[in-house]
């Protein structure tokens, strides 16, 4: 009977180990999941312990070593089923005997809490926690992360005293490691979100980055219906000041910082706010708004900007806005809408448009056309692509060239010769019209001397001049570098300007010309009376030629007001001596009606189009063999 029960006592003592291992392993597929978060795993250990160890409460503690307290941060009650019920995050605390067992095995075993001596009689709080759940047994297991002790899982059992098993001893351990490694993944998951969140949020302001936004942003991409004009982007480009002071660029930060927190607060839940430079800040509203409305909001953030602007500091922290719509998208873009926004504040503040601008898809697109061509035009000058062209100019007496002007050429990768009123824009924009210019100017200051004589003169150079080239402060200097290096006499060399050159500023204009004339330069006035120059600067300016522009000349003879336009500059120059040529002559009757009019040269396709320096020469050589 004796082996009979022990062998009884063994097999339950199996069983029971048995249910233990496999309410751990249950446990475990329930409890790591990368869905199941701290507050989770500790409820489904608590109700599994309470099962298993078949004890009315589980509780889970915080460990406060230096005060010796004992926080419970999760309680549960198997009879209710109920979890955390009212009161539970009791403190209560321990003495140092129960610390050091902590600190050194694997479970304390209380079978009487009125027998155990690690149940001090004078510590209050605990005295009255066991009278108040009427716990009699305890079975604790330290929670270990390493060779920190956390905490403690505590089993308690109400009623009467109770026998600890081994098995209960090995169970309550591994729920101890269970709450332990819930710790820890609670631990790496909260780094890891604190990673992302600084990932994705600035520092300074705590508000989303640029990343952040255009997640934001593509989240709220959607197709858009009849009027709708889609997801709207605000970027607020605050201005930095120009100097490097250390004290203004602080100023500068604590005022943005500032500028962030109070548009913050204004838009509250209308909008994301988001710090995409380190001088700027860009908005998206929640809803799709028209462009009055996006306009309006645009303003109050300016208007908020600049309400917090230090006192007699940042005279130069002014906030420009671009405002883009994702109508103006060819196809769905987070990046691409908050580019154009930030394109369009950048284009306010640039071309003096006022605080706030709304993309323009058009111009946009035409702003991509232009940067392709600068590239390309950049490619093509290193390639050697870049070439002279020289339009002839005829004496109407008899026919010959007197003169040629130099223009512009550029070889495409198609072969196809492209005029430079395709890409002289883009060149003046990017700034390689200077160094394309003087290029142009040197290469046709050694082709004219080449030129041969005839009746005892040398033809003429005409080179074109730009607006920015004739700004640049060097120009006579280029002139007189490219004037020596080939040999050419100062005399045969003629700048040609635009009105508009003169329009910009009369009298820095009137300098330059003079000191570009006392090489001994003629100056030009080109495409005269398309522009809208006074009359006026001609009597101070000193211009040695105007060119009529082939505007007028296309209605002559029959247009009457072309023909009066004509008539009235040939009139106003013999008056100042200036010389006149006509461009545009296509055909013998315009060339006769100039000739008619007193204009003594003509250029045009009537006599030549625009050739190379070998045509012009064989030109020259056979008008000179007559």
């Amino acid at each position: 009977m004796q082996m009979s029960a022990t062998s009884e006592g063994i097999a339950e003592r199996g069983a029971r180990a048995r249910r233990h291992n496999h309410a751990l392993v249950a446990l475990g597929r329930r409890v790591w999941r990368e869905d199941c978060d701290f507050e989770t795993a500790i409820a489904l250990i608590c109700e599994v312990a309470a099962e298993a160890l078949e004890v009315e409460r589980v509780n889970v503690w915080r460990l406060d070593p230096e005060q010796r307290l004992l926080h419970c941060i999760h309680a549960y009650t198997r009879s209710a089923g109920q979890h955390n019920p009212p009161g539970f995050d009791e403190t209560v605390a321990f003495n140092a005997d129960y610390g050091a067992q902590l600190d050194e095995v694997r479970v304390i075993d209380i079978a009487d809490v009125n027998t155990n001596e690690l149940v001090s009689a004078d510590n209050a709080s605990l005295q009255r926690y066991l009278r108040q759940y009427d716990i009699q047994s305890m079975l604790d297991a330290p929670v270990r992360n390493a060779s920190e002790l956390l905490g403690v899982i505590s089993h308690e059992h109400i009623g009467c005293a109770r026998v600890w098993s081994p098995e209960d001893h090995a169970f309550a351990g591994s729920l101890g490691d269970y709450v332990a490694v819930a710790y820890q993944i609670a631990h790496r998951r909260r780094l890891e979100s604190r990673l992302r969140y600084l990932e994705r949020h600035d520092p300074h302001t705590n508000l989303p980055n640029r990343d952040h936004l255009l997640e934001v942003a593509h989240s709220a991409l959607r197709p858009m219906h009849d009027h709708d004009t889609g997801l709207v982007a605000i970027h607020l480009q605050i201005e930095m000041p120009e100097d490097d002071d250390p004290t203004g660029i602080e100023t500068y930060h604590r005022f943005l910082i500032d500028s962030a927190e109070r548009l913050r607060d204004m838009l509250a839940d209308q909008a994301v706010l988001a710090r995409v430079r380190d001088d700027a800040l860009a908005v998206i509203p929640h809803r799709h708004l028209q462009e009055v409305e996006a306009l309006e909001l645009a303003e109050r953030c300016i208007d908020m900007i600049e309400a917090g602007k230090p006192q007699g500091q940042l005279s130069a922290a002014i906030a420009t806005a671009g405002i883009a719509f994702s109508r103006d998208l060819a196809a769905p873009s987070a990046d691409a809408l908050l580019r154009n926004a930030e394109n369009a504040s950048l284009h306010a503040r640039s071309h003096g448009y006022g605080r706030c601008k709304v993309f323009n898809a058009d111009r946009h697109r035409s702003l991509l056309a232009r940067m392709r061509i600068e590239q390309s035009l950049r490619e093509a000058f290193a390639e050697g692509r870049i070439f002279l062209q020289y339009m002839p100019e005829v004496d109407l007496s008899n026919g010959c060239w007197r003169s040629a002007e130099a223009l512009l050429r550029w070889r495409g990768d198609d072969d196809r010769i492209v005029p430079a009123a395709e890409f002289i824009e883009a060149a003046e924009s990017s700034g390689l019209i200077l160094r394309i210019g003087r290029w142009a100017l040197q290469q046709a200051c050694h082709a004219a001397q080449q030129w041969p004589r005839r009746d005892g003169a040398q033809p003429l150079l005409r080179v074109n001049v730009s607006a920015r080239q004739f700004e640049e402060a060097g120009l006579a200097a280029d002139v007189a570098t490219a004037l020596n290096e080939s040999g050419l006499a100062p005399e045969r060399l003629c700048l040609e300007l635009t009105e508009t050159v003169l329009l910009r500023d009369h009298d820095t204009a009137a300098k330059t010309i003079a000191r570009v004339r006392a090489l001994g330069v003629k100056v030009a006035l080109d495409d005269f009376g398309t522009g809208y120059c006074s009359l006026g600067y001609l009597k101070h300016l000193p211009i040695d030629t105007i060119k009529i522009d082939r505007s007028f000349t296309a209605g002559l003879p029959h247009d009457q007001a072309d023909l009066a336009i004509v008539r009235a500059l040939m009139h106003l120059a013999e008056g100042l001596g200036i010389d006149v040529v006509g461009e545009g002559v296509e055909n013998q009757a315009q060339a006769d009606c100039l000739r008619a009019c007193g204009v003594t040269a003509v250029q045009g396709y009537l006599y030549s189009p625009a050739i190379d320096q070998e045509a012009l020469l064989s030109g020259f050589i056979a008008h000179a063999a007559r």
